[in-house]
Parts: C-alpha cells; sequence; structure tokens
C-alpha cells in the first residue's frame, strides 16, 4: 500500500509541481516536504492541509491516504477506491464522487410523512345540555 508521502508526491507530479514549488505553496521547508514524500515524517493534519491547497485537491483526500480521516461508511468502498486510484486526476475524482454521491441521495428510501389522524369517540351525553327546568 502507498504511504501518504507517495501519494502527496504522486499528485505533485500529476500538477507538474516541483518540490520547491509545493513547499513554497504549503508554507512548509523543501527539506521537510521531501521528508514526507519519502515516508521519513508522518504530517499532522494542519500541514496536509496546506499541502492540499498547494496541490489544489480536497484536504479529506489526503486525510484519508493519510488514514486521519476514514472514508464514510456506507458507501462500499467506492469512495476509497476514487480517492485512491493513480489514473485519475483530482479533479476527476471529485467529480466522480459527487456524481456517485447525487446518485446515492436519490436512490435513498424518503422518510415516512407524519400523518395527524383524529381519533372521536362516541359518547352517551347528548349534544346540548339537559333542560333544568324540567327538574324542579
Amino acid at each position: 500500500m502507498a504511504t501518504i508521502g507517495d501519494y502527496i508526491k504522486q499528485q505533485r507530479e500529476q500538477a507538474k509541481i516541483s518540490l520547491r514549488q509545493l513547499a513554497e505553496q504549503a508554507g512548509v521547508s523543501n527539506p521537510y516536504l521531501s521528508q514526507i514524500e519519502r515516508g521519513l515524517r508522518k504530517p499532522s493534519a494542519d500541514i496536509l492541509q496546506q499541502i492540499a491547497k498547494g496541490l489544489r485537491i480536497s484536504a479529506e483526500a489526503l486525510y484519508v491516504q493519510a488514514g486521519i480521516l476514514e472514508d464514510r461508511p456506507g458507501d462500499s468502498g467506492v469512495r476509497s477506491a476514487l480517492l485512491t486510484d493513480p489514473q485519475l486526476t483530482e479533479r476527476q475524482k471529485q467529480v466522480l464522487i459527487e456524481i456517485y454521491e447525487s446518485f446515492r441521495k436519490e436512490s435513498q428510501p424518503s422518510p415516512p410523512k407524519a400523518e395527524v389522524i383524529a381519533v372521536t369517540r362516541p359518547t352517551d351525553e347528548p349534544d346540548e345540555p339537559a333542560d333544568s327546568a324540567d327538574e324542579s
């Protein structure tokens, strides 16, 4: 399985950005980014977010790759497969995930609608009050 460093390097190369350029855009040092890519350092969530901005990809994709964020439950692994596919660009991954999620939303059963039911009970008493004159 590829490391987060391998994934960052792959995304950087796909975007045709040099290590130096990405380090500058992400606000980290050149040697530190190199160590991340080589698997010598494990970046924090904050650093991953900065790197994601520099690569113009979603931070979520990096979080999933780094094991910081688990893929959303109930997606049958589709999101993971898309996020880790090396042949797709980040933009393609995002579009495919959006399409996938829209199909899932459409196919979800709608929640049951609440019904108001009036319950009436028959009474033995007449609707009109009894005539009090008759009782005297």
